[in-house]
């Protein structure tokens, strides 16, 4: 059992509250965090005289060669330790001698892995950003080829007002937009580094914690050393991000799963993201959707998870806080690649224009603009709301769209409709004469990509 501690005890851990205990089973994701903090922690007790300029260097050479032996796969983490930071402290000390066993100097493992965990979060941050935004241009370039790609808006789950098929990307824009923010504003405001906190009380040492936070890309180092290893609070804003993430997904997967449907047919998923049935040799299913959508429960179960574990715990650092890594790392790569399939489904799947326009033609969509058509005719709207009304009942009596009634049929209703009642409802004018900011007609759509497209182009960590 290689451990970093002991000194007090007189007998040996049982195996089974060792194995309970240990973390090395998951925690070795952080190896290459738990070795960069390390690397740092030795440069700054090297400049603050704490250690040798020599065992400085060596420490610094010692972990360097142990990240490259682990990435290379020459150097394994095996379960005989307890958790990374006796697997690096120990192979350190094995390498260098007696200096290894001086890294710890100044620092508790409870500061060391916050440390670890905030650039862990960090990185997958970067990740997930990444991923993020190659949706947005996918979304992006789906919205800009499809400015007159007509097709029913839905309120209830029932055609509501003819839109576009930009204007409804568009909407998830703007969600994925704001998912991105978010993550932007965790990585701003869980940047500072805990390194140095020590157990919970810091340290009797002349650290240099402004310098070790410069070393790793901190803004700072943290203001208090109790709160600075028992805070969990980014976890729990990053699993609140990743769920809304999950549920934007999910409610986008529930409408191509709707649309893929026979009923529908307004998509049609790519063969290389859809499977068959092993009975029935006609289904297309659109299993990467239904999946997206079942694995959104598995992340808001992760921050559930988190919260419940945090809710109990008083200050400061308690084994239960062990709980975090395995569900923050299940929900980052959930939904890292989540990301990723939906973005290769949606860029691949071909949408069915022809049967939108006329699914948007049949529905009545553009009942609300005969009302408004009446309403210029100087009739009240609540009127006009009255006859428009008895034009739709009409229509499904006789099985027939506004667009097909005789202007005969429209006048023996009212006699205020003329000839331009059918330029008035067809669907061109009724979504390209809505053209106020954020509506779905061709010109306002055409200056939110136009804002779409300098948005993607920056640099989000620049900006900030």
């Amino acid at each position: 059992m290689a451990q970093l501690w002991g000194g007090r005890f007189t007998k040996e851990t049982d195996q089974l509250v060792y194995d309970f205990n240990a973390s090395i089973g998951f925690d070795k994701k952080l190896c290459e965090q738990d070795i960069r903090g390390s690397i740092a922690h030795a440069q700054m007790l090297a400049k603050q005289k704490i250690l040798t300029e020599k065992e400085g260097e060596d420490i610094v050479s010692g972990l360097q060669e142990i990240l490259c032996d682990v990435k290379s796969k020459k150097l394994e983490i095996t379960d005989e330790y307890e958790d990374i930071h006796s697997f690096v402290e120990e192979n350190l000390t094995r390498r260098i001698g007696n200096a290894g066993k001086k890294l710890h100097t100044g620092r508790s493992r409870n500061d060391q892995v916050a440390l670890d965990m905030k650039l862990y979060v960090r990185d997958e941050i970067d990740e997930l950003d990444g991923r993020l935004k190659k949706l947005l241009e996918t979304i992006e370039n789906i919205m800009e080829k499809n400015l007159h790609t007509y097709m029913p808006g839905f309120t209830h789950l029932q055609k509501a007002q003819p839109v576009t098929l930009s204007h409804h990307m568009g909407a998830y824009f703007e969600m994925f937009k704001r998912d991105r923010g978010r993550m932007h504003d965790i990585y701003h405001r869980m940047n500072l580094c805990p390194l140095g906190s020590g157990a919970l009380a810091g340290t009797t040492y002349p650290l240099d914690r402004e310098y070790t936070a410069s070393l790793l890309g901190f803004d700072g180092p943290t203001k208090n050393s109790m709160d600075s290893v028992s805070d969990r609070d980014y976890l729990i804003e990053l699993l609140s991000a990743l769920s809304t993430i999950m549920m934007h997904l999910s409610r986008f997967s529930e409408e191509i799963i709707t649309w893929n449907t026979n009923e529908y047919q307004f998509v049609e998923i790519d063969d290389a993201y859809s499977t068959g049935s092993s009975i029935m040799p006609q289904k297309k299913n659109p299993d990467i959707a239904e999946l997206v959508r079942g694995k959104t429960g598995r992340v808001y179960g992760a921050l559930i998870s988190v919260l419940t574990t945090m809710k109990g715990i008083p200050l400061a650092y308690n084994k239960d806080m062990q709980e975090d890594k395995e569900m923050v790392f299940d929900a980052i790569d959930t939904v890292k690649n989540c990301l990723q399939l939906f973005n290769g489904m949606l860029s691949t799947m071909n949408f069915r224009t022809d049967k939108m326009a006329d699914s948007a033609k049949k529905g009545f969509t553009n009942a609300t603009d005969a009302a408004d058509y009446l309403v210029k005719k100087g009739i009240p709207f609540r009127d006009a709301h009255g006859i428009v009304g008895q034009l739709v009942l009409h229509c499904i009596e006789k099985q027939i769209s506004l667009d097909d009634m005789t202007l005969v049929e429209y006048q023996a209703i009212s006699p205020a409709f003329e000839d331009d009642i059918y330029e008035a409802i067809s669907m061109k004018n009724c979504v390209e004469r809505r053209n106020t900011i954020g509506a779905p007609g061709a010109q306002a759509m055409e200056a939110v990509i136009r804002e779409n497209k300098l948005y993607l182009r920056k640099n989000w960590k620049e900006s900030r």
